[in-house]
C-alpha cells in the first residue's frame, strides 16, 4: 500500500523539494563546495521558508541512515531518489555531504548571495504563478486558443482567483526589479513555460510590465 500524503510529508517533503532542485543539474556537491542546485534551494529556502533547511537536513539525514528495504519497496511505502545520475552505491554519502552543507548554511548564517534565479527549478520555485500564466496561457497553442496575446490575458484575469492575479502582479514587479537585460527577460519567460514571442511592438520585458500594469488596473 503506498503511504499516505501526511506520512509523506512527514518523512520526506523537504527532501523531495531538495530533490526537485537537482533535476537537470550535476549532483556534483563536494564537502569543500556545495552544488549549482543545492545553492539555489538554499537561496530560495532562505528567502522564503528558512525553517524548512532544518527540517532537510533532518530528512536527508535520516534517508542516508536508513535507506529502504527490499519490503518497503515492494509496497511503496518509501521515496525513490530521482535519477541524478549518481550511482546508487553513492547516493548514502552524498546526501550526507548535503545534510552538512545545510547544518553549515544555518549554524554559520551563510546563504547563498541573492541573485536572479540559476536554474530551472529555482525559476519555478520563485516565480511560480508567472510560470502558471505563461505556461498556461502562452503555450505553443496560444494562436489556436486566442485571437491574440490581449484575449490570453483577459481570459487569465476572468478565471482566475483576484487573490493569486495580485499574486503574479506582486511577481512580475519583483521580476521586472532583477537587473536583468532582455536576452535574459527572453530567457525568464522560456524557463517560465512561454512558447510564443511577446506581441508587436513589444520587447520582452515591456511585455511584463503592460501585463503586470493591467492586471494590477483589474
Amino acid at each position: 500500500m503506498s503511504m499516505k500524503p501526511i506520512e509523506f510529508e512527514r518523512r520526506y517533503g523537504e527532501l523531495d523539494q531538495v530533490m526537485r532542485a537537482y533535476l537537470g543539474q550535476s549532483a556534483d556537491d563536494t564537502p569543500e563546495r556545495r552544488s549549482r542546485a543545492l545553492d539555489a534551494y538554499l537561496r530560495h529556502a532562505w528567502h522564503t521558508r528558512p525553517w524548512a533547511i532544518a527540517v532537510a537536513e533532518g530528512q536527508l539525514r535520516e534517508y542516508s541512515r536508513r535507506p529502504p528495504g527490499r519490503i518497503r519497496r515492494q509496497l511503496g511505502e518509501f521515496y525513490a531518489i530521482p535519477d541524478t545520475g549518481m550511482p546508487q552505491s553513492g547516493i548514502g554519502d552524498w546526501l550526507l555531504v548535503l545534510a552538512d552543507h545545510l547544518r553549515k548554511s544555518i549554524e554559520e548564517g551563510d546563504p547563498p548571495k541573492p541573485s536572479s534565479p540559476q536554474t530551472h527549478w529555482e525559476w519555478h520555485a520563485r516565480f511560480p504563478e508567472t510560470a502558471q500564466l505563461l505556461g498556461g496561457w502562452f503555450s505553443q497553442d496560444v494562436v489556436d486558443e486566442f485571437p491574440g496575446h490581449d484575449d490570453a490575458i483577459s481570459d487569465y484575469a476572468a478565471t482566475t482567483d483576484p487573490y493569486v492575479v495580485a499574486r503574479l502582479v506582486g511577481e512580475l514587479h519583483e521580476l521586472l526589479a532583477l537587473p536583468l537585460d532582455e536576452g535574459d527577460y527572453a530567457l525568464a519567460a522560456a524557463e517560465l513555460g512561454m512558447e510564443v514571442g511577446p506581441p508587436e511592438p513589444f520587447s520582452y520585458g515591456a511585455w511584463f510590465q503592460s501585463v503586470a500594469v493591467r492586471l494590477a488596473d483589474a
